[in-house]
């Protein structure tokens, strides 16, 4: 995990907002299965797409303001930022080629 990112309400604006790279956000929980399932493709993708696309994650329970400022009502749900804004949104489990696919078709 070492090039992922831990984000919070704190680091929020400086490392996702202010990010000219974009940012792939895992909004997860501890609690959550499916969220557990998709952590180590996350883990992969980091460093595939090391250079080219930050990756961060956000566990929910600790920063619930994050998560319901940008509708986040299910977990596992993948972000996909660039300028700032949200792109690409992915709700629930899915395959590692799957998220490779709309990842690249957001970049």
């Amino acid at each position: 995990m070492a090039n992922i990112l831990t984000l919070d309400r704190a680091n929020w604006q400086k490392e996702v907002v202010e990010s000219p790279t974009p940012v792939l956000i895992d909004f997860w929980a501890a609690w959550c299965s499916p969220c557990r399932m998709i952590a180590p493709i996350v883990e992969e993708l980091a460093g595939e797409y090391d250079g080219q696309l930050r990756v961060g994650k956000l566990n929910v329970d600790e920063n619930p303001q994050v998560a319901a400022q940008y509708g986040v009502m299910s977990i596992p749900t993948l972000l996909l930022f660039k300028n700032g804004a949200p792109v690409e949104r992915i709700v629930g489990f899915m395959p590692k080629k799957e998220l490779k696919r709309r990842i690249d078709a957001a970049l």
